[in-house]
């Protein structure tokens, strides 16, 4: 692969750069309107489960679809129906049809449509760069993600706050056309395929056979299902912590989302900067791992405000260094006709995660004092860490990717 991998990969990250900003401007201002108007917590519970469950179910078949068709298509056919979708949308909000079911039905087509795209993105990206340079790439789009997420909120309430949310939709047209346009510039081999199962239920039940009985591609994703899930709850339950623990002035709510966004940020840039030099991904991934664990605790056991931000900002690098390494182990180890199923099932893994552990965790810090469900979530990250590395299994799976790695190197 020559050096215009480079132009491509510039082109590829540009357009996502676009795209996901405006998809993360319509969020926020989605949110903000729906508070603004309903002032219900059923309401935002309802949007929420809109815009995440569909891509959540949605992403094994996108999987499937990302094995049998071209993936740079799935990908801008993905984009343009998002766009079709928020454009209606906005027509009907003009014509008078402002009706909350149709706020939530555009949701739940664009989070379906995302769980179409985020496997055929995760699976092009081998047919772009090349291998030393995939940790390099994933971390840099992980940066690039993390910058948006600062970016945008500041974007949508500026312009939700001069406009209206119709404007706000037809921002996010423009935006998934500009991806398509550059999308299109990128050239991106035919994927062969070494045989064509009958039916796509026959290439879902191969990609599920293929995932149980690839130990090391199995555990990777456990490993990421486990950190995730146990982290999840702390995650979202800081702002609790600070309001009830340290003040409820608006500032420290607003410090704690820009550490964590921050840390996010720095995270992704170390890994596009440093990343390519790890040999030994599995060993970071744990070392991350139980790194996260154990500042989980430390913000249960945080006695001031700045003690508990850092450690947050700590955790979301640390994130960053557990996910990046994740991805890319992924992609390289899996072959590439069953690429997009198994990230069709890490989509479900990093979508559902959190959720489920804001439904477990969550109503214990309604009996109990933050601070102990915190506290508890650590020690039990810490628990199955530990316990996965205890089992030979788990511990020889992974520790064969370290090897093969070193193997190439050498």
């Amino acid at each position: 692969m020559s050096d215009r991998w480079k132009r491509n990969v510039l082109v590829f990250l540009g357009g996502q750069m676009v795209s996901s900003l405006g998809s993360m401007i319509v969020g926020y201002a989605v949110m903000w309107h729906l508070t603004v108007e309903t002032g219900s917590a059923t309401v935002l519970t309802l949007s929420v489960a809109a815009g995440m469950l569909p891509q959540a179910l949605v992403s094994v078949f996108g999987g499937v679809w990302a094995d049998r068709h071209s993936r740079k298509m799935l990908i801008i056919g993905a984009d343009t129906a998002i766009a079709a979708a928020t454009l209606v949308l906005a027509l009907l909000m003009l014509s008078g049809v402002g009706d909350l079911w149709t706020i939530f039905v555009a949701m739940a087509v664009r989070s379906a449509l995302a769980g179409i795209q985020g496997p055929a993105v995760n699976a092009m990206l081998p047919q772009i760069v090349p291998a030393e340079q995939l940790m390099r790439v994933n971390g840099a789009q992980q940066a690039i993600q993390s910058g948006m997420m600062l970016f945008a909120p500041a974007v949508a309430a500026a312009i939700y706050a001069s406009t209206d949310l119709v404007a706000v939709f037809f921002i996010d047209v423009v935006t998934a056309v500009i991806g398509v346009l550059l999308l299109l510039l990128i050239p991106v081999a035919r994927m062969v395929r070494p045989t064509e199962p009958a039916s796509y239920f026959g290439d879902l039940v191969a990609g599920v056979r293929y995932v149980r009985g690839n130990a090391s591609v199995r555990w990777v994703m456990v490993l990421v299902a486990v950190v995730m899930f146990m982290a999840g709850a702390p995650a979202h339950l800081t702002p609790l912590m600070i309001t009830r623990s340290f003040g409820d002035e608006i500032w420290m709510l607003s410090v704690n989302e820009l550490f964590w966004s921050v840390g996010m940020l720095v995270g992704g840039a170390m890994m596009a900067v440093f990343g390519p030099k790890v040999k030994r991904r599995v060993r970071l991934m744990v070392a991350a791992s139980i790194g996260v664990g154990v500042l989980v605790v430390g913000l249960g056991a945080s006695t001031s405000f700045w003690m508990f931000s850092v450690a947050g900002l700590v955790i979301c690098i640390l994130f960053q260094t557990l996910l990046v390494p994740a991805t890319t182990v992924l992609q390289e180890q899996v072959a590439d006709s069953m690429r997009g199923r198994v990230f069709g099932f890490y989509g479900i893994v990093i979508s559902v995660a959190m959720p489920v552990s804001m439904i477990v965790f969550g109503p214990l810090a309604d009996r109990f004092a933050v601070e102990s469900v915190m506290i508890l979530a650590g020690v039990l990250l810490l628990v199955c860490v530990l316990g996965m590395f205890a089992a030979g299994g788990a511990r020889r799976s992974l520790t064969a990717v370290d090897a093969a790695m070193e193997a190439a190197a050498s």
